[in-house]
């Protein structure tokens, strides 16, 4: 199977301010709280998900090749691209002109893109490839799959 990943690339906009309501005492995965006793602060995505703003992009997801990591079409990327890539990153890369989304594997002298969808082989670069780092993913925002709006 050919991964043909497309990956829509948005700029982050870091001028706004959108304060929501936080629950910072946090939200029990077992036995109910009451949540409301613990909203009383605000959380600013922006300051939260965007260390860089110059260099931060966000990125719609296409595709299933990242799909055993969790990473679903229609997930949003928050990609940074001042990072310096580090062996098991998950990058945003381009290789021969088509972007793609996944993880490095450095091994001695060969670097390998790696999937985590079975039915996807790993891509080896090489030096007859056009290829450069994009950006490193530093968050993924899930979309609820219950929720088709």
């Amino acid at each position: 199977m050919k991964d043909v990943s497309i990956i829509d690339i948005f700029n982050s906009d870091v001028s706004t301010h959108a304060p929501l309501p936080y629950a910072n005492e946090g939200i029990q995965a077992g036995f109910p709280s009451p949540a409301q006793d613990y909203i009383n602060e605000t959380i600013d995505l922006n300051r939260e998900l965007i260390k860089h703003p110059a260099a931060t992009f966000f990125g719609r997801v296409s595709g299933d090749s990242m799909i055993e990591e969790g990473i679903e079409e229609g997930d949003i990327l928050v990609i940074d691209k001042s990072l310096e890539p580090m062996n098991g990153d998950l990058a945003v890369c381009c290789v021969d002109g088509d972007f793609t989304l996944k993880r490095i594997l450095l091994e001695d002298d060969c670097l390998k893109l790696i999937a985590s969808n079975k039915m996807f082989k790993p891509i080896e670069i090489t030096a007859d490839d056009s290829f450069y780092i994009w950006g490193i993913v530093t968050y993924t925002i899930k979309k609820n799959r219950r929720r088709r709006n």
